[in-house]
Formats: structure tokens, sequence, C-alpha cells
């Protein structure tokens, strides 16, 4: 019976980033990762092997790093842990461990739609063979409806409209697409571009069934329209896979996840969890948090990786940074949006920022960047920030996020030090977050009047 110092269970985003930390700050400890895929896909790109991509094939995680960086890796399924004796139990083999983390990952959520385990629907599943069989299906489709306006909603209802489909339709139960993650202005633009790229968008319409013999034929919606289909995708999110988790007696939370500390040790201290699998806690309030993104679980198992051995880093929480692009049109969000932080009880201000990032604006390349930034009115900290422009949105979410996190008031962020350049920045008159927090302050101080 093999022994080894950390096993990993699970190689996806969370698995494999933490397997590398603990080689990072352990480097003479023994490491095997068990996952159960022969080959792992790379979640967030999942929707564009519907078209920009030729298929899962291209958007795999490279197995290299395990010989690199000198780990083990097993292809088995973990069926048990004996916690008291530390043995990891595969369908073949077992193994003993001193430390086990736990990066088992999430489900799509099932929804409960009559007609939801007909022929022809399908969730997105980070399994090769099943992507592959609904690509392949894909190739005979001419109706396709996706249910759920989020990310994966808007983004694989373009990637599929972009590979020849017919009719793509997008089923959206809120009033508008990403309304979870932007306030409305955002979100009615992005809705613009799906629909100029010949996506029908359906909002404020909740799914009532499934229709059709033993294959799917229609949906029926809420506002007594029917409309055909020969493919479903369900896009509404995931939940955690915490099933091993709850056989071996850890506990779990609010939102179905393994219950972890700022260091993210379960209630057992010699098995840590991150990713999808493990409970998140807003870095506003500390509440429970639903979201589960690659990001959170990557930084979650670069806390997990290094804490095996003795506490060194601690989680702050979930500040919750995404973003998304359809076209020429990109996206982000950092922290909380307006519509947010109002309904976490923060008493709020927004301020807008609209500026092109080159200057001057008539150079290659120059496209209009629109900031909101949102910040709380007694202490001026900002609570979050959303970005609308083009592929820069994505670092200036990142930008935002910085702030939010190191919780910079308007006034540190007006006197933001920026490096500038024509060819790649805004200018330094017209810098977007700076002008954005020199807004809400002049807003403040009417306020405080």
């Amino acid at each position: 019976m093999e022994k080894y110092d950390v096993i990993v269970v699970g190689g996806s985003a969370a698995g494999l980033t933490a397997a590398q930390t603990v080689r990072r700050h352990y480097p003479d400890k023994k490491i095997l990762v068990i996952r159960k895929e022969e080959q792992v896909l790379i979640p967030c790109g999942i929707p564009y092997i519907f078209g920009s991509l030729q298929g899962p094939h291209e958007n795999l995680i490279p197995d290299g790093a395990y010989e690199a960086m000198k780990m083990d890796l097993r292809v088995a399924q973990v069926v048990d842990v004996d916690r008291i004796n530390k043995l990891v139990k595969t369908n073949s083999e077992e193994f003993v461990f001193k430390k086990l983390i736990l990066a088992t990952g999430s489900f799509p959520a099932m929804p409960p739609i009559p007609g939801h385990d007909k022929q022809g629907v399908y969730a997105i599943l980070k399994d090769i063979p099943y992507l592959n069989e609904l690509q392949e299906r894909l190739k005979s489709a001419k109706n396709v409806v996706v249910i759920g306006g989020g990310f994966i909603g808007i983004e694989i209802s373009d990637e599929i409209k972009k590979s020849g489909v017919e009719n793509v339709c997008v089923i959206e139960i809120e009033e508008h697409c990403l309304s979870q993650s932007y306030d409305e202005e955002f979100c009615t633009e992005m809705e613009e571009q799906l629909r100029s790229r010949g996506v029908n968008i359906y909002t404020g319409s909740k799914v009532m069934s499934i229709d059709g013999n033993d294959r799917v034929e229609s949906v029926a919606l809420s506002t007594g329209k029917t409309i055909p289909a020969d493919l479903i995708i369900l896009g509404i999110g995931a939940v955690a896979n915490a099933d091993l988790a709850k056989k071996i007696g850890l506990r779990i939370g609010l939102t179905g996840g393994i219950v972890v500390d700022r260091a993210m040790r379960t209630s057992d201290p010699d098995i840590f969890a991150c990713g999808d699998c493990a409970e998140k806690v807003s870095f506003f309030g500390g509440k429970s948090s639903a979201l589960r993104l690659a990001s959170i679980a990557t930084l979650e198992a670069r806390v997990a990786g290094a804490n095996v051995f003795g506490i060194k880093r601690e989680t702050p929480g979930t500040v919750g940074v995404w973003g998304t692009a359809i076209g020429n049109l990109a996206m982000g969000t950092a922290g909380l949006t307006e519509k947010m932080a109002k309904a976490h009880g923060y008493n709020v201000i927004g301020a807008v920022n609209e500026s092109v990032n080159r200057h001057p604006g008539k150079l290659p390349g120059a496209s209009k960047i629109k900031i909101k930034l949102v910040f709380e009115v007694n202490s001026g900290v900002l609570l979050g920030g959303q970005v609308r422009g083009d592929a820069s949105a994505g670092e200036i979410m990142n930008a935002i996020s910085a702030c939010v996190l190191n919780r910079m008031t308007a006034e540190q962020i007006a006197m933001f030090q920026s490096g500038t350049h024509p060819l790649i920045t805004a200018s330094p008159i017209a810098y977007g977050i700076v002008n954005a927090a020199e807004a809400a302050i002049a807003k403040m101080l009417k306020v405080k009047e």
C-alpha cells in the first residue's frame, strides 16, 4: 500500500493548482493526485468548443505539470476515505495519506422542469464523451433552446449560432440576461449585442415544461408561448459535488458545499477542501455565497495547498470577479453591483465614467470604455465596479478587484498613480477608474452637505 504526504482528490482547476502549491511550499513531500477523468477540460473554455474551437480536444488542461513537478497521478474513482486510518480508497487501490485535499468540483444544476429527462436535453457536464455527443447532435439541429441567461447560457448560445444553427433562443426567468451579475444598463447592452448576432432572447419567461414524446419537441413558457426545440441545453449554474464529503461525515454548509474555515480546513483538521465543492463565504458581511468560479477555485487551492503542514494563508472571503464577452463587446464585474450592494443593506452611491482606451481616440484599436464604481457613502469605501468595452475590460475588472480587496476609498482611488501610453491606455486626463472615483466624491459631498 503506497504512502503519500498529500493526496488531492480531483484534477481540475482547484485540484491541479492545490497540488502545484503543495509542491512549491513543501518541495520534499510526496504528492498524489487522483482524478476520475482521463483528460480534464478547461471549465471556462467549454462554451467555445461549439463554435470557436473544433471540439473538446482543443480545450484541455495539459498534464505536463505532473511530471515537471514530480507529482504522481492516478486516473480512478475515489469511493471512500477512512479518516481514522487515513486511507483513500479507489475502485481498484488504497493509498495512505497524512493530509488530504478534496477538490471534487460541482455538478450542473438540474431544474425541476417536467420533461427535463427527455432525449435531446443536455446539461453542461465536464465530460468529453458527453460533450462530443452534444456537439454531434448540434450538427443536425435546427432549433436550439438554451435555458438560462447567465454566462454559460449567453456564451454557448452565441457560439452555437456562430456554428450555423438556424434558430437559437435563450430563455431567462429574470427580466434581463445576466441580471445576477450586472446592473440593468449593462445587461441591456449585452442583450442588444446578442440579438444583433441572431440570437433570440425571451426574458421574464419561466419554462413550464419541456414537451415531446421520448424526444424533446418544444418548450412551453409561462407567457403562454411555445417555442420549437429539437435540442435543449441547460445553463442554469452549478451545485457543489460534496457526495464524498457527506459519505465520510464532514460538515456540509447552507449552500451544499463542504464547510471550511479561512485556511480551507474542513471539520477534520487533516482534510482541506477547495474549489466548487467547498462552501463559500462572502467578502461582504461574511454570509454564505453561492458563487462558483474557476478564479475562486484556484485562489482557494493556493490557500489550501500552502496550509497543509502549517497555516500560512487565509482567504479573505469571496469578492466575486467575473467577465464575459460576445463578439467585440466585453463586460466585467468585481465585487458588488449597485443592485447587489443595496440588497446587502449598504447606503451607496454609483458613479459612471465613459472614455476612450487610447489617446488620441482616433488611434487604431480605440474603443469606448464605460466604468461604473459603487461606494459606501459614509466611509467612501469601494464595494464594487463594472466595466464595459473591448477586451481590455478584463484587466480593468481585475484592477477594480484589487481596489475592492484592499478596501480602498474613493479618495485613495482618485490619487491612484497610473502609467499611461497612447497605444495601450486611456489618457491620464480621462483615466476611467480615477475619474469615476472623482465623480463619486462629488456626489458624496453633496449628500453630506
